[in-house]
């Protein structure tokens, strides 16, 4: 029978080594608990291939003190105000760590870190901070001013992607002593201010920035002079009055459409449309908003004028002047009329401010007259009717010249008052020879020229909206070209 026991008694003491025993022959419930010994085992046993089974007890705190590094373990590190502190460091939890004082220099930007303050001294320049890229709930950061000179030199608080106190622009802290807690919420109201001290309003002060066009600067104000088709981009708009400091968010206008082209009467001035001066100190009457506006700059005719369109705001070209030969000889509607021509017989002139719009852009051509010979009455200017044939073109309206500011001699033409002058109305003309010429208005009009021997240039004015003046044998000149300007508040 094979040997399946060994007994304790059966075994000489010291005769059992590795060599009598075969691989894989003892298990536990060959050996009696309790009967091999420490002294038994061999001082060094290979269990590398073997899975060893201790009591849950058998491990006690005192055999581990010091012996497990912390980059053996899965989580080494914790996170407290979204900052990682290893086990084994330590951190200021519950309380701002404050920093050393951080000297502007007006253009060095200083990132802060959730769980600090910082004291900024902004005696030299003006400083910039910059919110951290990510937030979570609780986090908070402190800004004190640390020489009372925010008002003189402001602190500009950069969000960095983040809205501040729920909108999505920078802060702005501009008062002597001003202390700000800021505390991140969520991404919808982004970091909170908890607790302001001296401080009146933290938004960043932004002022209208656009391009397009020729850009001119007097005083405060940005001027765009379109003559031309083009774009009016704006970039921000200003945010007064909910920050004092900031500006307007509106612009005031000068839209002047192409004149009418003349004939035997003179061609009505382009429509005139402005906001200037506007009633709250020329700050503006239009609100733009951060987009792009095409801007369309009506030509002259070759026929009416064509229309200017800025925004909202469509100045209508002016009427195309009457030849005799026209079956009534009215003048044509437009911005201003033009006037009529006899045909045989007294001919009214056109309408002006037709589409109407408040206050009115033009007005009316004038009567082509009771003259038994061929008579134009004058075009209607911006400001002033036509007048009856052999008639002058009515004035057009003047802008004063603080809205170009000090460029204002370049655009438009003088007139019997101040100010540059637009849309002036064609002169008509008589089928005469040696009568005199009748001159347009004030605006660009052209003049109008009698008889066959004195055609004359009648064009209107470039970039004025002045109607072309009338030429019994030499019509069909070209009205003015029309204009667009915009003009806002870009700085206190």
């Amino acid at each position: 029978m094979a040997l399946t026991k060994v007994t304790r008694s059966g075994i000489t003491d010291n005769s059992v080594n590795a060599a009598k025993i075969e691989d894989g022959t003892i298990v536990d419930a060959d050996i009696t608990p309790g009967t091999i010994t420490v002294a038994k085992l061999a001082s060094t046993l290979d269990l590398s291939s073997k899975t060893v089974t201790l009591p849950n007890t058998s491990v006690t705190n005192g055999q581990l003190a010091g012996s497990i590094a912390n980059a053996k373990l899965a989580n080494n590190s914790i996170t407290i105000n979204s900052t990682a502190v290893a086990l084994g460091g330590s951190i200021s939890a519950g309380k701002l760590d404050w920093q050393s004082v951080v000297v502007s220099d007006g253009s060095t930007v200083t990132t802060m870190v959730a769980g600090r303050g910082y004291f900024i001294n902004n005696s030299s320049a003006a400083g910039i901070v910059k919110l951290p890229a990510s937030g979570t709930a609780g986090d908070t950061i402190a800004i004190k001013d640390y020489a009372g000179n925010f008002a003189t030199n402001k602190l500009t608080i950069q969000r960095n992607g983040h809205n501040i106190q729920g909108v999505a622009n920078n802060g702005q802290i501009a008062t002597n002593r001003a202390s700000v807690v800021l505390v991140y919420v969520d991404a919808t109201k982004g970091w909170l201010y908890t607790n302001e001290s001296n401080v009146a309003d933290l938004q960043q002060a932004l002022h209208i920035s656009a391009t397009g066009g020729t850009v001119l600067t007097t005083g405060d104000f940005k001027v765009h002079v379109f003559t031309g088709d083009g774009n009016f981009v704006v970039a921000n708009t200003g945010n007064k009055p909910s920050v004092p400091t900031g500006g307007p968010n509106s612009v005031d206008y000068l839209v002047v459409a192409g004149g009418g082209q003349g004939s035997v009467s003179g061609g009505g001035g382009g429509g005139y449309r402005t906001s200037y001066p506007s009633p709250s100190s020329c700050a503006g009457a239009l609100a733009v908003t951060a987009q792009t506006y095409p801007i369309t700059v009506g030509a002259g005719g070759g026929g009416k004028g064509s229309d200017s369109i800025f925004s909202t705001i469509t100045s209508t070209g002016g009427g195309r002047g009457r030849h005799y030969v026209h079956p009534d000889g009215i003048g044509e509607p437009g911005g201003s009329g033009s006037g009529g021509a006899r045909a045989p017989g007294n001919a009214s002139g056109g309408n002006g401010n037709d589409p109407p719009v408040s206050p009115p852009q033009g007005n009316n051509g004038g009567p082509s007259g009771p003259s038994s010979q061929i008579t134009g009455g004058g075009g209607g200017g911006a400001g002033q009717g036509g007048a009856t044939g052999p008639g002058t073109g009515g004035n057009g309206a003047p802008i004063a010249d603080a809205f170009f500011g000090p460029q204002a001699p370049t655009y438009g033409t003088p007139g019997p008052g101040s100010g540059r002058y637009f849309s002036g109305g064609g002169g008509g003309s008589l089928h005469q020879p040696g009568e005199s010429n009748k001159s347009g208005g004030a605006g660009g009009g052209g003049t109008g020229h009698p008889g066959q021997n004195d055609p004359g240039p009648a064009t209107g004015g470039t970039n004025t909206g002045g109607g072309a003046g009338g030429a019994t044998q030499a019509g069909g000149s070209a009205g003015g070209k029309g204009l667009v300007v915009i003009r806002y508040k870009f700085q206190n």
